[in-house]
């Protein structure tokens, strides 16, 4: 394991899906236990790393503006609704890390000054330095983008070294391997490869923004308890995709 103290990024845009704050079968949208988990996860990482992290977070837990406009919604109107998904998950994560001892601030691209503070790249970046973990809510502010897109943008504009995807599933492979049980699994990977091979890593608009601007992205399995931590802090874990092997 890297040594924490000494962890190879600084600065790092972490990408959760909200579909992993809720309990599986669950009812309800979010589970507390489960967000709980995740900001401690990412606490222990700041703590043990003096990293500076920044997160977004999907809203897939409450509503997909694509799905909603397949059965007849306006898609511009279904992606709005989306956006304020996102920030409903950030408050939740933000509440969770800052019980867990560490300073967390809301920046939303949908201005609504009683809930979060309005993004300003800047703030964002003095407010990493000073050892606030920042939560980006709210998408890119506009429809047709995804939040994978709007990790890929904020990681530029705040020059995270590195986007970690935080999944469902262990790392990239050659193949879906719920559907393929003997998929092979990448250790690393160029975005070449990726392209050659049609792999969905991310939307295309987001993969082509890391590797224009040559972030490495990480990809890794969220639900292993303190595999978020151990990413976080440097260890060789998922699917490391870059400009070379």
């Amino acid at each position: 394991m890297t040594n924490g103290s000494n962890p190879p990024y600084k600065r790092i845009l972490l990408k959760l899906s909200g579909e992993a704050l809720r309990s599986p079968g669950s009812m309800d949208n979010i589970s507390p236990e489960i967000v709980a988990r995740i900001a401690g996860e990412i606490a222990d990482a700041h703590r043990q790393g003096g990293l500076e992290i920044a997160l977004v977070v999907g809203g897939g837990n409450f509503w997909r503006g694509a799905k909603a406009s397949v059965r007849g919604m306006d898609r511009a109107t279904a992606d709005y609704v989306g956006m304020l998904a996102t920030v409903m998950n950030a408050l939740a994560l933000q509440s969770a890390i800052e019980r867990a001892g560490v300073p967390c601030i809301v920046q939303s691209a949908i201005e609504m000054k009683n809930v979060a503070e309005p993004f300003i790249r800047l703030k964002a970046r003095n407010d990493l330095a000073d050892g606030k973990i920042v939560i980006f809510a709210a998408g890119t502010g506009n429809p047709f983008f995804s939040t994978d897109t709007t990790a890929a943008l904020r990681a530029s504009e705040i020059n995270a070294e590195i986007v970690m995807k935080a999944t469902s599933v262990d790392g990239v492979y050659d193949a879906d391997p719920k559907k393929v049980p003997d998929a092979t699994r990448f250790d690393t990977i160029t975005y070449q490869e990726c392209l050659r091979r049609e792999l969905k890593v991310m939307d295309s608009t987001a993969f082509t923004l890391c590797m224009d601007n040559k972030k490495p992205i990480i990809v890794f399995d969220m639900h292993t308890p303190n595999n978020i931590t151990r990413a976080l802090l440097g260890e060789r874990i998922g699917t490391i995709i870059s400009q070379e092997h």
